[in-house]
């Protein structure tokens, strides 16, 4: 793996520099100054995001700073991030938190210093500790899912696997436990963190939302349960995986695959019966609302605060009773990344 050396102090402090002389120019001219930190700057979500962040700031007269971290789960980053942009003079910071209890302390900070920070498509843990949150019910995009794959999987026995994300995550357990809940299998509430089990899941594993690491789980699974018959993934891309291990295998046909995201390559596959269905969520709205809400808090000194649904849809190549659903031409209209 190549390495590439860490960031001496003296780049740090250029770069914090720089972010704070933006900033003293759009601060100059009027403009608020909007931060946004994502979990990574390459996931099509979060391109995606980022592109929304910057529409809504041009629109709203706006100076937008951006920040992520190398790869998910790398906190040291977004902090490092989070402390240029309060350097730069950015008074509403939104985040997309990689490690939703180590990211605290450096949000405790910004807000101790009147900078409101709002936490995109993933909580904090716990929620209270940023102003608000902007994101999708993954709980409701978890039921939703569960719900479609017990109807499609019809009188066949069920064999679950799941691919997760990682342990503790907020969003990876609510959209666990709410596959459960929509499957009609015993599961925790939205509010813990917690992975549901049931005898029904043949094999639990977490891909880290990638699609390589999906494939090995699922070909570690198969290992264990080679009879599978619904696969529950955290993404797209870990479906994606799930499938190319069930292909290998000869398996691929017969197993029903359901996940949640909505990216464009996700609604794709739903066309092209690699997943059955999946939930889409909207990250460009989510950094539109929140851009508005720190235009909003630079002219007024308003913060907003508590959790906003940004809305989810079902997306199905083949609508299955008593599952409400969008098909693939609805999903590939509101889907993001490239089409």
């Amino acid at each position: 793996m190549t390495r590439y050396p860490a960031p001496t102090a003296t780049c740090l402090a250029a770069l914090a520099a720089a972010l704070y002389a933006s900033a003293f120019a759009a601060e100059a001219a009027g403009e608020p100054v909007i931060g946004l930190i994502t979990k990574t700057e390459t996931n099509p979500f979060f391109v995606k995001m980022k592109e929304g962040a910057a529409e809504a700031a041009k629109a709203k007269g706006a100076k937008l700073l951006t920040g992520a971290g190398k790869t998910d789960g790398d906190n040291a980053g977004q902090v490092t991030a989070m402390e240029n942009m309060i350097a730069g003079g950015a008074k509403t910071i939104l985040i997309t938190p990689s490690d939703s209890k180590a990211i605290l302390p450096a949000i405790k900070k910004a807000r101790d210093k009147g900078v409101m920070v709002i936490a995109l498509d993933s909580p904090t843990d716990p929620a209270d500790g940023t102003d608000a949150l902007f994101a999708t019910d993954n709980y409701k995009a978890g039921v939703l899912i569960g719900q479609y794959a017990k109807a499609a999987l019809g009188a066949k026995p069920a064999k679950i696997v799941m691919l997760d994300l990682f342990p503790g995550h907020p969003v990876g357990a609510q959209r666990h436990n709410g596959f459960l809940k929509g499957f009609g299998l015993p599961a925790p509430d939205a509010k813990t963190n917690e992975l549901g089990k049931d005898a029904a899941i043949v094999c639990m594993a977490d891909s880290f939302g990638d699609r390589a690491k999906g494939q090995t789980a699922m070909e570690n699974c198969l290992q264990k349960a080679p009879d599978v018959t619904v696969v529950y993934t955290i993404n797209e891309p870990a479906a994606a995986g799930a499938y190319n291990a069930l292909k290998k295998a000869g398996k691929e046909k017969g197993v029903v695959i359901v996940s949640v995201d909505g990216g464009c390559e996700g609604v794709a596959n739903v066309g092209k019966g690699v997943i059955a269905a999946t939930s889409q969520q909207y990250p460009l709205k989510m950094a539109a609302m929140g851009v508005e809400a720190g235009v909003d808090y630079a002219k007024t000194g308003k913060k907003v605060s508590g959790y906003t649904d940004t809305g989810v849809t079902l997306i199905a190549a083949t609508a299955v009773a008593g599952v409400e659903s969008k098909d693939v031409k609805t999903g590939t209209d509101l889907c993001w990344g490239k089409k």
